[in-house]
């Protein structure tokens, strides 16, 4: 398996860690996995990333394409990035979102008293405009992960969702140009 790498990227193997530098930032992944590790070999020939297979087993193959789609993303992630909105919902308590030292604070979630305070993964950089947040960065992983963490923290229990709609919900998955 393999793909190509565009002319203003690199991307370098160091044991079983690939970092890939581009123009936008510079992403770093460790696939060292004692399973795979006799079975599977990466390397760069030219303008072209390859990840070859020892042998022909079905969990060779998934990992070696598990690679191949990551390393994909981390470069999409170096030249363009990523950016995920989502959209803050609320019926009678309004909601104030904020952001400060690497942590999301949500409160009068439903009138609650208390702040639910979410953790901001990595290089993932919040915007919050009124009644939408903004999760960007460069890193895949970073950004979806703190995305589904804000969702997550604002999920209703014990409650009818069909009447209580209240939340922060994502909205939008892109690529950024």
């Amino acid at each position: 398996m393999e793909i190509e790498i565009p002319s203003d990227v690199t991307v370098n193997v160091d044991d079983r860690k690939v970092i890939v530098k581009g123009p936008k930032s510079t992403i770093e992944k460790d696939f060292d996995d004692p399973r795979f590790n006799a079975t599977i070999r990466m390397h760069v020939d030219g303008s072209k990333f390859i990840v070859d297979r020892v042998d022909e087993k079905k969990k060779s193959g998934a990992m070696a394409g598990s690679i191949i789609a990551h390393t994909r993303n981390m470069i999409i992630g170096v030249t363009k990035g990523y950016n995920y909105t989502l959209k803050i919902v609320y019926s009678h308590f309004p909601m104030s979102v904020t952001i400060a030292d690497g942590k999301i604070s949500v409160k009068n979630f439903l009138g609650e008293k208390g702040a639910r305070v979410v953790d901001v993964v990595g290089d993932a950089k919040v915007h919050v405009d009124k009644e939408e947040v903004s999760v960007t960065g460069a890193n895949l992983e970073h950004v979806s992960q703190t995305a589904a963490n804000i969702e997550r923290a604002c999920k209703l229990r014990g409650k009818d969702r069909r009447i209580f709609q209240d939340g922060i919900y994502i909205t939008g998955r892109h690529v950024q140009k």
